[in-house]
């Protein structure tokens, strides 16, 4: 599992935005601080806007704005715009294999696996805004790892039956 290209620079893109307030960041200042050709911050930005999490502000002056507070911005959603979830049940049709019939779709321990890991990711990340990430890394990482702790203190060893 990886993180992409896209789902980095696409929240590190919204979180610079979110930053920057009201005043707004152009195309060519996101892409100059971010490393970025004017291209992929225009592409990642674009999608940013068309699900909603940033508006465009014209003129000399103008830029990318956050739509709505970054408190009510949820990481997971942002995530799965920009890159998808790490597991859905069409990834199953996907990777069948030669006979373009998956050899274990009846009985799968596999896909248990990846259910699982997908269900751990999003709950995770379900608890996290955009705010939650604004503040200095050393405050964001007590603030993740606070929320990991609790995650794990509710979670029931033994058996999980997911399907």
């Amino acid at each position: 599992m990886k993180i992409t290209a896209q789902e980095e620079y696409g929240l590190r893109i919204l979180l610079r935005i979110a930053r920057s307030g009201e005043s707004g960041v152009s195309i060519a200042a996101i892409s100059e601080t971010e490393g970025l050709s004017a291209a992929y911050a225009a592409k990642l930005t674009r999608m940013l806007r068309i699900a909603g999490y940033i508006n465009s502000t014209p003129g000399n002056k103008g830029g990318y704005v956050l739509a709505k507070p970054a408190a009510a911005v949820n990481v997971n959603e942002v995530l799965k715009v920009l890159g998808g979830s790490l597991f859905n049940e069409s990834f199953c049709k996907d990777y069948p294999g030669a006979l373009k019939l998956c050899t274990n779709s009846i009985d799968c321990s596999i896909r248990s696996l990846w259910q699982l890991i997908q269900l751990s990711v999003d709950q995770l990340l379900d608890q996290i805004s955009l705010a939650d990430l604004i503040s200095t890394e050393q405050e964001s990482g007590e603030l993740l790892s606070s929320l990991l702790m609790q995650q794990l203190k509710f979670s029931l060893p033994g058996k999980v039956g997911i399907q």
